[in-house]
């Protein structure tokens, strides 16, 4: 990194700091300090919305996962837009007109204290958790660009996000989130651009689409049902669906950016925008990292990415192993030029026979480079047993570093740090907005003055923060950041989901019907975890059917008949 790069990194992290505390100081009551006084107009809602989703993991390992396995990811997010169609109708205006702090107190109202105590501490649980892959991610850049060791970089970025999320809360999220958006579109523009200028000059945009799609890397949509298929069309909408369910219609880190909204009509067009935006823009995230695959067809890529490891394996005593290795992948390498233009050459001439024969010759090629992958990777488990061998999170990161001009490899870092910024805070606001109101106040201290919940919220802020950078300290032991915290998700949405979806459909259910099915629902999804291949999209769907068909059976034997319950439901 130059001297420029550096400019542009610190002065848009101290900024986003001091403009979150400067901007929103002087908040005196709980309101003003989770709710932003319900003053959020709609397209703040969006951008809020989608910056909290929209992690640093997004920008950094979503390329990755397009570089190793192609864009077929992209059908995770097919069933978002009727999510939010769903949720617009149902969720909103009851949460609205009953004027809750949190999604889980509505819980109460509708069935009971239990209830509400078991939806917050499942929330707690994996939100807390995934709050350290979120502060994780920035880490791993300042780890790569500094060569320290990510462990310390974490103290540093988490204590920033601390720093001003507990001095502004709710505002101070959506107030930096704006430009963290902002940041975050240019930098990922500039990316894209970038890579197209650095394609061969014989190799037009053209030429790179057509060598991403013959070599497996556009693979958006299969409609193929196929239930041990991770993704295509049908886990997607599915599957998709429910999670985003969950995520948006019962998450607190969700629930909490559109309950600050100004009206139900505000928040319903805030929702329903991010659900038409959500997709192109996980799409075109893809495609970078599809077109970063295509760039590394003819330069020779990293035989592995993450720089740490490979400079252990290149200082140990098996440096001389390593580099024939990787003398071996640069005469590969060539050779794969030559095959690929072979290839293109066949395509404009459209001869069928010549684009099967040079497809085989890739297909060889890419099997030998796999191989000796395979025994780097080998020489590094020899150097340390414990080495981290997934380096999919450092793929898009090793572009940057290494392909772009000075200044722009600042502002990318600044798009993903300020991407992980942003999603940390607003997770930790919610931590701490759970922690205190559906917890602390209604359990430990019931009666006390509103500043006192006020200085409870901050602790509780500072204190979920120090959580979250405590497991991010083993967190990059779990492969692809973007699929590991999707699936801890998975682990817990279906109950959280089921036991909404009975508040707001099933007026005759009571509470201990739905405690009772949430408590094994969930062990099922634990179970089918940890003792089957299931893909995770199904977690969740699997897990909210399981207790809305139980909290059916359960409820009459319970209540002794099919009494209706008083409360809240559908307006």
């Amino acid at each position: 990194m130059g001297s420029l790069d550096w400019i542009v990194l610190s002065s848009f992290l101290l900024f986003v700091a001091v403009y979150g505390v400067w901007k929103t100081r002087g908040k005196k009551d709980v309101q003003g300090y989770f709710l932003a006084n319900k003053s959020t107009p709609w397209y703040a809602i969006t951008i809020s919305v989608m910056a909290t989703q929209a992690s640093g993991i997004t920008f950094l390992s979503t390329p990755g996962q397009a570089y190793v396995d192609g864009m077929r990811f992209v059908q995770f997010y097919f069933g978002l837009p009727l999510a939010m169609i769903v949720i617009s109708i149902t969720a909103v205006p009851i949460f609205h007109r009953l004027k809750v702090y949190t999604a889980y107190e509505y819980l109460e109202k509708r069935f009971d204290l239990k209830n509400r105590v078991l939806g917050s501490v499942l929330f707690l649980i994996q939100r807390g958790l995934a709050a350290g892959f979120t502060i994780l991610a920035p880490a791993l850049v300042i780890s790569v660009i500094l060569g320290w060791d990510f462990r310390l970089t974490i103290l540093i970025t988490g204590g920033l996000v601390i720093l001003y999320t507990t001095a502004g809360g709710t505002e101070a999220v959506s107030k930096t989130q704006l430009l963290q958006m902002i940041i975050i579109s240019l930098g990922m523009g500039a990316a894209l651009f970038m890579i197209f200028r650095r394609l061969p000059p014989d190799i037009s945009l053209a030429n790179a689409v057509h060598v991403a799609g013959k070599l497996g890397r556009l693979n958006v949509v299969n409609f193929a049902f196929d239930w041990k298929d991770r993704y295509n069309f049908w886990s997607g909408l599915i599957g998709g669906a429910f999670i985003a369910l969950s995520y948006f219609g019962t998450d607190q880190t969700q629930v909490q950016r559109y309950l600050s909204g100004r009206s139900v009509g505000q928040i319903r067009i805030g929702l329903l925008a991010n659900g038409i935006l959500k997709v192109p823009m996980q799409f075109i995230i893809l495609f970078i990292g599809a077109m970063v695959f295509v760039f590394y067809q003819f330069v020779t890529p990293p035989l592995f990415f993450n720089p740490v490891e490979t400079a252990a394996v290149k200082n140990s005593l098996y440096a001389e192993a390593y580099t024939n290795l990787e003398a071996d992948q640069a005469r590969l390498n060539g050779e794969k030029r030559e095959s690929l233009r072979k290839m293109l050459a066949a395509i404009d001439a459209r001869s069928d026979a010549d684009i099967e024969a040079a497809s085989q010759e890739l297909q060889r090629t890419r099997e030998s480079e796999l191989g000796l992958r395979s025994d780097a990777i080998e020489l590094i488990k020899k150097r340390n047993p414990l080495a981290e061998t997934n380096d999919t999170n450092y793929i898009f990161l090793s572009f940057v570093t290494r392909f772009l001009p000075v200044g722009l490899v600042g502002l990318i870092l600044a798009a993903i740090l300020s991407a992980s910024m942003s999603a940390s805070s607003a997770e930790l606001n919610a931590l701490a907005s759970v922690t205190v109101l559906d917890i602390y106040k209604r359990i430990l201290k019931k009666n006390a003055p509103d500043r006192h919940y006020l200085i409870a919220s901050k602790m509780a802020t500072v204190f979920w923060g120090i959580y979250a950078i405590c497991f991010a300290q083993f967190a990059n032991h779990l492969g692809s950041l973007i699929e590991a915290v999707n699936i801890l998700g998975s682990l817990f949405y279906g109950a959280i989901l089921g036991i909404f979806l009975v508040a707001f459909y099933f007026k005759k259910i009571g509470g201990q019907a739905t405690f009772i099915s949430a408590i094994v629902a969930e062990l099922a999804v634990l179970a089918c975890y940890f003792f089957t291949k299931i893909p995770f999209l199904w977690y969740t769907p699997i897990g909210c059917v399981i207790l809305v068909s139980l909290a059916n059976i359960l409820n009459p034997l319970l209540t002794g008949k099919n009494k209706a319950v008083d409360s809240p439901g559908l307006p």
